[in-house]
């Protein structure tokens, strides 16, 4: 039988969606038996678009010169997947939202304390969007599959869905779907960061007064972090309930969660991830599925948190 032909291209990201792939260990055997890999910028300097089954892309959309690559792909590619979380929602650099374009460059080039630059390169390097963008708002995407990364398990289930030419099985549960930490009622009264110990390992951090955005944020990790000790930050993006409903966000989301099982008021924690915000909302803030929420009022919350400090 003949091989898929497969092509990726990395926009703007760190190339850890690529290491993922990698992370399949002796599974990617099985994938290489199937499919032929036409492009992979991360291993081997190919200037042109090979025509392709499907095109896998990584990275969010920085530059003009993102903007032409995914263009690119999806002239050359009869179907997209959109890899990583800075391809379906824009990434954590998404975080740029909260200042302008010319903040960011001052801060970056004319202020930083590493370099003596005082101008912003303008020749031979891309030019900057005003923000960044997720993949589907300049060409069609096909499949989705977030994650900062995608874990190996829901990799291998892509690829083997598109070989084999049926939908993948994903499924829209959130990360408590796949934690084992037991839900209780406690009589916490105050919210704590994680190095304020001693923790309860088998007790769910919200029991314990920790942020935690497990409940808010769909499975594309099999609940990696809070399995091993760590409260989930939201790095494969919202749940299926916040992308859906206009007015539910991670604020609330978490807040009516948290406030039932402790003692800790709702409008506390509220305020709590307000003040967080760009950490709980940076993977997704690029994407509409946050910027279009009347509930994110990302700017307001840090010009307040100036103002109080």
């Amino acid at each position: 039988m003949a091989k898929v032909p497969v092509s990726f291209e990395w926009l703007s990201g760190c190339s850890g969606c690529e290491l993922s792939v990698v992370d399949m260990h002796e599974k990617l055997l099985s994938i290489l038996d199937a499919v032929e890999i036409v492009r992979l910028p991360i291993l081997a300097d190919v200037k042109g678009y090979p025509k392709a089954a499907l095109g896998i892309v990584t990275g969010g959309l920085r530059t003009e010169h993102d903007v032409e690559c995914a263009h690119e792909m999806r002239k050359s590619c009869d179907a997209i997947l959109a890899f990583g979380v800075c391809s379906v929602y824009g990434g954590p650099q998404g975080s740029g939202y909260a200042h302008t374009l010319e903040e960011l460059e001052t801060a970056a080039y004319k202020k930083n304390p590493t370099t003596t630059t005082d101008f912003v390169p303008s020749q031979g390097v891309p030019k900057l969007l005003e923000g960044v963008r997720p993949l589907d708002s300049e060409i069609k995407v096909d499949l989705y599959l977030p994650g900062c990364p995608p874990h190996p398990y829901y990799v291998f289930e892509a690829l083997t869905a598109v070989v084999g030419g049926r939908e993948p099985e994903f499924g829209p549960q959130n990360v408590c779907y796949r934690c084992d930490r037991r839900m209780e009622h406690t009589q916490t009264d105050k919210l704590r960061r994680l190095h304020e110990g001693p923790i309860d390992q088998q007790r769910c951090f919200l029991s314990q007064g920790i942020l935690c955005m497990g409940s808010a944020t769909l499975d594309r990790c099999l609940a990696a972090c809070p399995t091993h000790g760590a409260p989930c930050t939201g790095c494969s993006g919202p749940s299926e309930s916040v992308v859906l409903e206009p007015n539910r966000d991670i604020r609330t989301e978490i807040a009516m969660r948290m406030s039932k099982m402790t003692k800790i008021p709702r409008e506390a924690i509220i305020k709590e991830i307000e003040k967080r915000s760009k950490t709980y909302y940076a993977y997704a803030m690029a994407s509409p599925v946050f910027r279009q929420k009347p509930t994110f009022l990302l700017r307001k919350w840090i010009s307040s948190e100036g103002a109080a400090s």
